[in-house]
C-alpha cells in the first residue's frame, strides 16, 4: 500500500501527514521525489522519470511482480492516480486505487498508525510500456489527429485563469474533462456506466486509444485515465508533461476562449 497524499502548494505536507497517521502497512511515496524526474524549467512541473529509475524504486519499496499494489491519497485519487498509472506503465498490473482514499476510511472509522513499516529490497523486473505514454514529440506530431482531453477545471482549460504556471490557456484542439468531474458528490468514483456516458459524449465517437490525457503536470491527467478504465474504455495515453511543459516554449501553440 502506498500512501501518495501531497499538495501542490505545501510539497512536504503530505509527508508531514503520513508522519503523524496512516494507513498501517502503508509506504509513502513523495510525487516530487519519487513519481518525478529534475525539473529543468522546460520539461513540467512534474516530469516522469526515466524507467530505469522509477523501476529501481519499487525494488527499494520490496515491490514483487505478484503483490497487489493498493495508492491513496486525501480522497479525490488524482495524486493516487499517478502512482497508479504509473505501475502500470512499469509493468505491474495488479494496482488499485483506494476509492475514497484515507478521507473515506476515516468516516468508516477504520484504523490508522505512525508506524512505519521495514521493508525489504527486491529487484523488479518491469519494463516501461511505451504505448501508454504520450511524448511531447508525439503531441505535436498528433496534434490535429489525436483527441487531446484536458483535466484541468474549467477556467485554467478557457485560459481565464492560471493560479500555477506562467502561461494561461490550452493545447489547441483539446477538450476539456474536469478530472473532479469523474466524483460524486460524496467523494468516490461514479458509476461505470455513468462514466462512460459522459467520456463517449466528450469523445464523439473517438477510439480510447485515440485519447492522450493532460492536465497542468500529468497528475490529474492520470486520473481521468483511469475513470476511463473504469468506464470500460481503456488504452488512452497520459501526456506527462502536460501544460507545464507544453506552454514552456513559446514557439507552441495555445488557444484560449477569452
Amino acid at each position: 500500500m502506498f500512501d501518495c497524499r501531497h499538495d501542490l502548494g505545501k510539497p512536504e505536507l503530505g509527508e508531514q501527514q503520513y508522519a503523524e497517521a496512516h494507513v498501517p502497512g502503508a509506504l509513502f511515496a513523495h510525487l516530487d521525489r519519487d513519481l518525478s524526474a529534475p525539473r529543468t524549467g522546460r520539461n513540467g512541473r512534474h516530469p516522469l522519470p526515466e524507467a530505469r529509475n522509477f523501476i529501481a524504486w519499487l525494488g527499494r519499496q520490496g515491490l514483487k511482480p505478484a503483490d497487489t499494489a493498493v495508492c491513496y491519497d486525501g480522497g479525490p485519487g488524482a495524486m493516487a492516480s499517478r502512482l497508479w498509472w504509473m505501475l502500470r506503465w512499469a509493468g505491474h498490473e495488479q494496482v488499485a486505487v483506494l476509492d475514497g482514499g484515507i478521507a473515506k476510511w476515516l468516516r468508516e472509522g477504520r484504523p490508522l498508525t505512525a508506524e512505519v513499516p521495514q521493508v525489504e529490497a527486491a529487484h523488479y523486473p518491469g519494463a516501461a510500456k511505451a504505448s501508454m505514454h504520450a511524448s511531447l514529440a508525439l503531441v505535436e506530431k498528433k496534434l490535429k489527429r489525436a483527441a487531446l482531453l484536458d483535466a484541468r477545471a474549467p477556467a485554467r482549460f478557457r485560459g481565464e485563469q492560471e493560479p500555477i504556471d506562467p502561461v494561461a490557456g490550452r493545447i489547441p484542439g483539446a477538450k476539456n474533462r474536469f478530472n473532479n468531474d469523474n466524483l460524486s458528490p460524496e467523494g468516490v468514483f461514479k458509476s461505470a456506466g455513468l462514466l462512460r456516458s459522459e467520456f463517449e459524449s466528450i469523445l464523439s465517437g473517438r477510439n480510447p486509444s485515440e485519447v492522450i490525457n493532460y492536465c497542468g503536470s500529468g497528475v490529474s491527467a492520470c486520473h481521468n485515465a483511469l475513470a476511463m478504465e473504469i468506464a470500460g474504455l481503456p488504452g488512452s495515453r497520459v501526456y506527462v508533461g502536460s501544460w507545464s511543459e507544453w506552454s514552456a516554449d513559446p514557439a507552441r501553440p495555445i488557444s484560449r476562449s477569452v
